[in-house]
């Protein structure tokens, strides 16, 4: 076949698909609407028309797309393709209403539009606690599409009847797994009613708890999707500030729902089935629970080194320390972000913030709405090392390979987690010394920023003050990497490559 009549043929299926996402996007849009009228923000013109523009816009271009360019099934490639220009075209459109409402440069806005919908919760807005409460829900609801949005949009549009394995989740390159049942249908009403479900019971506890009904869900949207984006500068350590009554209840209440979102939503599918056993029998769920101890001990260990043991004396002085800690290593494992005490205090030690940049890259488990490496593979690099000594130690005839969970892992996916590590390295590495040439601050903080955005995690040892100042190149370095991160780098590369357009690999047979 004609690569030109190849490059035409790509472009009309992924165009086409692509109309299909504005047009649900455009009626999208119209939701903070209804907040604006329960709120009484409806009569201020300027947030009508925040919302109504940008609506507008996504609804014109989706039925120009669909109306240019002929639809066809989906190939594996081509849904990557579609997934990348998808968010990319949500966030151009999603930063509109920043722009209209709050005079903010569409730089800016197209970086807190990323950082939404790829559930990053890096901001580079300040002054929240007095922005109008639709904007605040917009923030929020672009996470909670973002966190399960992509997961079930990308197993949606990359569905074939005749595979035995399917991508699962956000992710392009993603470890295969099981769905909870056969059937892509099922599959998605199974996901969305956990992931809702959980959602809705989240925000009841933190009413109970005390908090507003507005604050209770714009966190609830933020805290199962693993975004991180709050109505407040301080993040969840504003309830201590004004002396909230259940501030520690809140805390707790939210250290469960990101471990939630943290986990692969097959386990969370197992128990709820009355599978106890999920969350301990496979190796993934082993390392999760582990890593989660173990940087807790440690940094609670360089804690009681660098301070005095009077700080420790009494049962309610020990609690705050641990759920402190607790509470911050969760919220960057999880990769949701939220923060009761900044990471670069000096509540937390130099070790700690080593940690935490590590804990920035693993990530959360394969299947759930975290970003990060994910937990599965850091346990596949673990075993493959395992296999390498013993295959030192042992005649070359001896046969062994990487085995997770009893099943040995394919050659292939191995390869793929190789190359996706070195993809990280190499985009945390680039981007860190963009930043640094540009800005002027530490390689340390450069690099913490881009562990950050990369890993969809937020916080950074950077200030908003100081992100927010950034030259404009650095900025769409981070929008670039929060997208990277969020595909997982791959399909982005490929959206890069000339070549892959005319593929015949792009074709279905």
């Amino acid at each position: 076949m004609n690569s030109r009549i190849v490059v035409l043929h790509n472009i009309h299926v992924v165009f086409n698909f692509l109309g299909s996402t504005f047009l649900v996007l455009s009626g999208i849009l119209l939701v903070p609407l209804l907040v604006a009228i329960l709120t009484g923000e409806i009569d201020d013109g300027l947030i009508v028309s925040a919302f109504a523009c940008p609506a507008g816009i996504s609804l014109v271009t989706g039925v120009v797309l669909r109306s240019v360019f002929k639809g066809d099934r989906i190939s594996p490639v081509q849904a990557l393709f579609i997934c990348a220009l998808g968010w990319l075209g949500f966030s151009a459109v999603g930063a509109i209403p920043y722009v209209i409402a709050l005079d903010h440069s569409y730089i800016d806005s197209v970086f807190e539009a990323m950082s939404g919908f790829t559930t990053t919760g890096m901001t580079l807005f300040t002054g929240l606690d007095t922005l109008p409460r639709t904007i605040l829900f917009w923030r929020s609801f672009t996470q909670f599409l973002g966190g399960l949005g992509i997961l079930t949009f990308f197993l949606a549009i990359t569905y074939q009847g005749e595979s035995s394995h399917q991508l699962f989740g956000a992710e392009s390159h993603k470890i295969e797994v099981r769905r909870p049942v056969p059937g892509l249908a099922n599959t998605v009403t199974i996901l969305w009613s956990i992931y809702t479900g959980f959602t809705i019971c989240i925000a009841l506890a933190l009413m109970a708890a005390g908090m507003s009904p507005f604050d209770s869900v714009c966190h609830s949207f933020t805290t199962l999707s693993t975004g991180g984006f709050s109505p407040h500068d301080a993040s969840i350590g504003y309830y201590t500030m004004i002396h909230h009554p259940h501030s520690v209840v809140i805390e707790y209440i939210l250290i469960f729902g990101m471990v939630l979102g943290g986990i692969n939503f097959l386990v969370h599918y197992r128990i709820l089935k009355k599978d106890g056993r999920a969350l301990w029998d496979n190796t993934e769920m082993k390392y999760w629970w582990g890593f989660i101890l173990l940087f807790c001990l440690i940094i609670l260990g360089e804690r009681i080194h660098a301070v005095s043991l009077a700080e420790f004396q009494g049962l309610g002085s020990i609690e705050e320390h641990v759920r402190k800690i607790l509470f911050q290593v969760t919220a960057i494992i999880t990769t949701t972000g939220f923060s009761t005490v900044d990471i670069g205090s000096s509540f937390f030690g130099e070790v700690a913030r080593q940690l935490f940049l590590v804990l920035m890259m693993v990530g959360g488990c394969v299947g759930s709405t975290a970003g990060g490496f994910k937990v599965l593979r850091v346990a596949i690099l673990k075993n493959l090392i395992g296999r390498e000594v013993f295959r030192l130690r042992t005649p070359r005839r001896a046969i062994s390979s990487v085995v997770i969970d009893g099943k040995p892992v394919s050659i292939d996916e191995i390869q793929r987690v190789g190359a996706l590590f070195f993809a990280w390295i190499v985009l945390i590495v680039v981007g860190g010394v963009v930043t640094t040439f540009l800005s002027g601050i530490s390689g340390y903080e450069s690099l913490s920023g881009m562990f950050s955005a990369v890993g969809n995690v937020g916080p950074s040892f950077i200030s908003v003050q100081v992100m927010a100042s950034f030259n404009p190149l650095i900025k769409m370095v981070y929008i670039g990497g929060m997208l990277a991160g969020r595909l997982e780098i791959l399909p982005v590369l490929l959206l890069l490559s000339p070549r892959a357009w005319g593929s015949k690999g792009m074709m279905r047979r």
